[in-house]
């Protein structure tokens, strides 16, 4: 939709536009007031619906706009991506285990749901308002080829220079803060540059085609040895669930599909996985640990724990006391730094080591002067934390759970309900380890059903189970279609 067209579809007429057109925007910052000389794209109108506005479209943004009631809201998300991805399955994509639409849900197939494809730049706690930057460049401007996607954790950073003139502004009654955060790289040279990340479909696309350009370029008859083994050699950093769920799907992939196709080239690949940890998986049971490392051992993935990475280059990283090791592909997955726009909130308390936004227990922003909560602003996912509580973890199932909470008592207004605090469900962790073997933790003692602990092929049938439940219908059937169709053909590999 253009931005006539949205305009249009949010009451300001031609003449409204041409005015605001025709006023000179200078270079905003992030930190800077909204400039009032743009129109609200969305003014109050006689409407007894309230306007909410939600900043971001994962597992909080998305999941709080799907459960508003329409009666009550109208509800707009703002997401320079348009879609929700489904981040558990990204590793499965990424290898061609499931192909790149099971992960997605697009924004616009929400019913009574707005969708602003842009970057919030600033937010205006006064005039309650949020300026925006057009995500959409024009088809007569920009490349035909999108931006690396391995450059995307970098590219949501910045605002894009070439679209200074496509700020616009939109109203909120009621504000929803869900923009999450960005891998962190902990200041490391070279990692935006010549790492991949595993936070987006983009991410996922690059990674398969990286890949598989790694496998072609080493069957070429004039690569020597020495060459193919640095293509071949895949090493990926941090030792969480996404860096082990990834470690696994790759292992997968090489000793089914890569081997069947370039039987003479396997033997001289390596998946390496390195941590400055003592050890992987560190939230999980000690015994469910020493599992995943005994898996890892017998499948030959090489995990390298206490191991700090220097610096990345063009096919090569430096580890502390090792110097330089080669690579085809290194997938970095060590954490999270705030998002720029969170960074420029100074009117709200923030968490001093993670920036995040602190909430009270029914996850209104905290005033930085006073204490109390802002008014009309909440904030969920991964840019936030409940100020004086349990330290959660920033999880998918945490993300989801906080937004059915926000949901549900704004939903209540106006009613006798009162609202009710936030208490995180736990239902546990799971980790895929490959060949068939996964790992399942309820063990805390927060745990909300029966407790214990699940390893091998029942662990990974629940695994796939609860993934599976937790999508759409229609990404259901997408689902069992491809599982169905690789264990009888095989993974996609096709390079595109």
């Amino acid at each position: 939709m253009s931005f006539l067209q949205r305009s249009t579809r949010f009451g300001i007429n031609s003449s409204q536009l041409a005015l605001a057109r025709s006023v000179s925007v200078t270079k905003v910052a992030t930190a800077v007031p909204v400039d009032h000389g743009m129109k609200v794209c969305n003014p109050k109108t006689s409407t007894k619906r309230e306007r909410v506005v939600v900043l971001g479209s994962g597992w909080g943004g998305f999941t709080v706009a799907k459960n508003l009631d329409p009666k009550l809201y109208d509800v707009t998300v703002v997401s320079p991506t348009g879609y929700f991805t489904f981040t558990p399955l990204l590793a499965s994509t990424s290898v061609g285990t499931l192909e790149f639409r099971t992960a997605l849900e697009p924004v616009r197939r929400l019913k009574n749901v707005n969708l602003s494809m842009a970057r919030a730049e600033s937010i205006d706690f006064k005039t309650q308002t949020v300026t925006l930057n057009s995500a959409v460049p024009s088809p007569a401007t920009s490349s035909s080829h999108s931006l690396p996607p391995r450059a995307h954790n970098k590219a949501m950073t910045i605002a894009p220079e070439k679209h200074q003139d496509e700020r616009f502004v939109v109203g909120y009654d009621k504000l929803v803060i869900s923009v999450g955060a960005f891998s962190a790289t902990f200041g490391t040279p070279g990692v935006y540059e010549h790492a991949h990340f595993l936070k987006d479909i983009r991410d996922a696309r690059a990674i398969r085609k990286r890949i598989l350009d790694c496998f072609e370029r080493a069957s070429q008859p004039f690569i020597k040895e020495a060459e193919i083994r640095a293509l071949l050699a895949f090493r990926i950093v941090g030792g969480g669930p996404t860096g082990i769920e990834f470690a696994a799907e790759l292992h997968d992939l090489i000793t089914s599909d890569m081997k069947r196709i370039y039987p003479d080239l396997v033997g001289f690949s390596t998946i390496s996985l390195y941590d400055v940890a003592p050890g992987i998986l560190l939230s999980f049971e000690e015994s469910l640990r020493e599992y995943a490392m005994r898996r890892f051992s017998r499948d030959n993935v090489i995990v390298r724990p206490n191991s700090r990475v220097l610096e990345v280059g063009p096919g090569w990283m430096e580890i502390e006391g090792e110097g330089k090791v080669p690579f085809g592909l290194l997938v970095w997955s060590t954490g999270l730094e705030p998002n720029p726009l969170i960074k420029s909130i100074s009117q709200a308390d923030k968490d001093p080591r993670s920036q995040s936004l602190f909430t009270d227990n029914f996850l209104r922003v905290l005033d930085k002067e006073t204490g109390e909560p802002m008014k009309n602003v909440y904030a969920i996912g991964d840019n936030s934390m409940i100020k004086d509580g349990p330290k959660l973890p920033a999880t998918a199932q945490v993300a989801n759970q906080k937004a059915l909470n926000l949901a549900a008592n704004l939903n209540n207004a106006g009613t006798e309900k009162p609202d009710t605090e936030f208490i995180l469900r736990n239902k546990g962790s799971m980790v895929y380890l490959g060949s068939w073997r996964a790992i399942i933790d309820r063990t805390a003692t927060n745990v909300s059903g029966p407790k214990g602990e699940v390893t091998g092929l029942s662990a990974w049938f629940l695994w796939r189970s609860a993934y599976w439940s937790m999508s759409s219908w229609r990404n259901r059937l997408l689902m069992s279609v491809y599982w169905g169709m690789n264990l009888i053909t095989g993974r996609d590999i096709s390079r595109f």
